[in-house]
């Protein structure tokens, strides 16, 4: 009898668990309420590289002079064109993952799903019409929201979320960005570029304060935020935000985790700002789904508790992507990775999911990646840690393309030479990550890096300048 299998969510956990599925030779129906593709698709990952690719052109048409290009009028960003843009990729994406779909023969129910009880799964469409599902499995791709906050709750017009921002129909002359996570610093480089007057307030000591980052990562990237006139505040926090003529009275005060305050720093900061967006957390897409109709557990957040391989506390349902909270790690590849995982054992593998080796990619200017454990993290957890790092300005394809800030770093086993992690602050940062994952995949070492021969010139080249290095033959490092 060919297996039943039901998918809450169409984002880039829910699809591809989907396509997997049907691949396996079950019988699939995906459900989604909104637009095929998720957060990542309509409203975070290619949204935003979206903006920040019209960026970019826009600093490249600022520094033409520098390349020998006489560029007479004043480039700007037209915001409507630029949405139209968007909405024209984010079609073309959907309609590619509907033809997948459709090629797989899965069943793609567009309304919201409850679960009524054991088995089965009750979708109401716009419309309100109701039909039934019934499911042999289920996985769980529900995702997860912004945040909002009591104190300054979003309304789409002068308080923002990431989804209002990249969907604005003008470019605020001043916009306060409060958190200095992945997305916030994402869009303070963008806004910035656009030619917004921009702040942004991180209650942690450094920008992107993630384990996964190497601190060096956050101190260059601070440096070269604050090059481009961005305001940056850490140690701070939002305390308020209240309507002032055409936009708003921010107040800043001293951030509750920072310690060691002299009393300037605790004074309180008074910002006026056109918008206020509210990068400083997201909340599961877990409430309504009926969980405790068939006992399935969420921590107190609300975040689905799953085990290695992805299974809830009820056997026969899985749960993948955001919703899982960040005990796990929410990117998209990782959901992806887990959709496939978690089809495969609804059919009766038994795969665990590894959160060991997964690249980190954030599209500031310039671009952070990093995978593996951090050099703070490696002395942690061994004796006999190494960190070896390059500047990219050291490669002759950094100074061809004018992008020299950043620098490459490599964290290895100083006995063995093993590398345990990789981290590049620097142009094409989010492409080079590849050559370091595979690397740790691998289990290569050093040696294994300084022996490879890499195409001249490229930027890859700083990632084997550092592997000589790390063996004690530097070149140009």
């Amino acid at each position: 009898m060919t297996l039943k299998i039901a998918i809450l969510g169409a984002g880039p956990g829910g699809y591809v668990a989907a396509i997997r599925a049907a691949q396996l030779g079950a019988e699939v129906t995906l459900v989604e309420k909104a637009r095929i593709g998720g957060t990542c698709l309509n409203h975070g990952c290619i949204p935003s590289k979206i903006f920040k690719k019209s960026a970019d052109l826009l600093e490249n048409f600022k520094r033409a002079a520098e390349f020998g290009i006489k560029a007479d009028s004043h480039p700007v960003c037209t915001m409507q064109a630029l949405i139209a843009r968007k909405e024209s990729i984010i079609a073309g994406q959907q309609k590619g993952i509907l033809t997948l779909l459709k090629n797989h023969t899965i069943q793609y129910v567009t309304g919201t799903g409850y679960i009524q009880g054991n088995n089965l799964l009750q979708v109401t469409d716009e419309q309100g019409n109701v039909s039934n599902i019934h499911w042999d499995r289920l996985i769980l791709a529900t995702g997860s929201r912004p945040l909002n906050i009591p104190a300054f709750p979003l309304d789409g017009r002068a308080i923002l979320s990431s989804n209002d921002a990249l969907a604005l129909d003008h470019i605020p002359q001043s916009i306060t960005i409060f958190g200095g996570g992945v997305i916030g610093c994402e869009l303070a480089c963008i806004f910035n570029a656009f030619g917004s007057r921009v702040t942004v307030v991180e209650g942690q000591d450094r920008l992107l304060p993630l384990p996964s980052v190497d601190r060096n990562c956050s101190t260059i990237i601070m440096r070269e935020m604050k090059k481009r006139k961005i305001r940056v505040l850490v140690d701070r926090t939002v305390e308020s935000a209240t309507y002032a003529g055409d936009g708003l009275e921010i107040m800043i005060g001293p951030s509750p985790f920072a310690t060691n305050l002299k009393e300037k720093e605790k004074q309180l900061i008074r910002e006026n700002s056109e918008k206020l967006l509210v990068c400083i957390g997201r909340t599961p897409n877990s409430d309504d789904l009926g969980l405790t109709n068939i006992g399935v557990g969420v921590d107190e957040k609300g975040w689905i508790m799953v085990d290695e391989t992805l299974r809830t506390s009820t056997p026969d349902v899985f749960a993948i992507g955001d919703v899982l909270g960040p005990a796990k790690v929410m990117l998209a590849h990782v959901a992806s990775s887990e959709g496939a995982i978690a089809a495969e054992n609804c059919l009766g593998a038994e795969k665990r999911m590894s959160y060991e080796i997964i690249p980190g990619a954030i599209f500031t200017m310039p671009e952070v990646a990093n995978v593996g454990l951090s050099e703070e993290e490696a002395r942690k957890r061994y004796q006999d840690v190494r960190a070896d790092s390059v500047l990219f300005r050291t490669t002759g394809k950094a100074q061809v393309l004018g992008e020299i800030a950043g620098e490459a770093k490599i964290i290895s086993r100083s006995g063995s030479g093993r590398i345990i992690g990789v981290h590049i602050t620097g142009p094409h940062a989010s492409d080079l990550i590849a050559e370091g994952t595979l690397a740790i995949r691998m289990g290569a070492t050093v040696r294994d890096l300084a022996i490879t021969i890499h195409a001249h010139p490229t930027l890859a080249e700083v990632l084997l300048e550092t592997a000589f290095k790390a063996v004690g033959r530097p070149l140009h490092g």
